[in-house]
């Protein structure tokens, strides 16, 4: 379960762009030339800073956002596995 501490709103442009708001660039220190990863899940959207990306490591840096995605769905479904009761515990 996703946990919320904050909200910020921002419009979308018709070319899809949209402004990180500055509350935010400035708490986890994203500035300009920096990528973001997008990824989808159940609960809506992610935006992480790429390289940012504590449970892919050393491979951050390198993975494509299509990779991350993956990675991430990955991550998920083994996450809701370990929170699923089993009968012996």
């Amino acid at each position: 379960m996703s946990k919320t501490t904050g909200t910020e709103t921002t419009r979308v442009t018709d070319k899809g762009q949209t402004t990180i708001p500055k509350p935010l660039r400035e708490k986890y220190g994203i500035e300009p030339g920096d990528e973001v990863v997008w990824v989808e899940g159940e609960d809506g959207i992610i935006v992480r800073k790429r390289g940012d990306l504590p449970h892919y490591g050393f491979l951050a840096e390198d993975m494509t956002p299509e990779e991350a995605e993956t990675v991430a769905e990955g991550l998920i479904e083994d996450m809701d596995e370990l929170q699923t009761p089993t009968l012996d515990g």
